[in-house]
């Protein structure tokens, strides 16, 4: 992700928290959005086609 993007992403995440939240909550929101991106990021990199899948098979 780029710098000013997550930049952008972080301070969205925390004006959206409730105004009773506290720096832990913050910090949970953001570490749960950054292992769903990483796990967004790494199904897109390794995830293998339906037609590669059925080549694989059918060797």
């Amino acid at each position: 992700m780029e710098t000013s993007q997550a930049k952008a992403d972080i301070v969205r995440v925390i004006q959206d928290l409730p105004d009773d939240a506290t720096v832990e909550d913050a910090m949970e929101r953001l570490y749960f959005l950054s292992k769903v991106n990483r796990g967004l990021e790494q199904s897109d990199s390794e995830t293998i086609s339906h037609e590669e899948i059925k080549a694989r098979f059918l060797k």
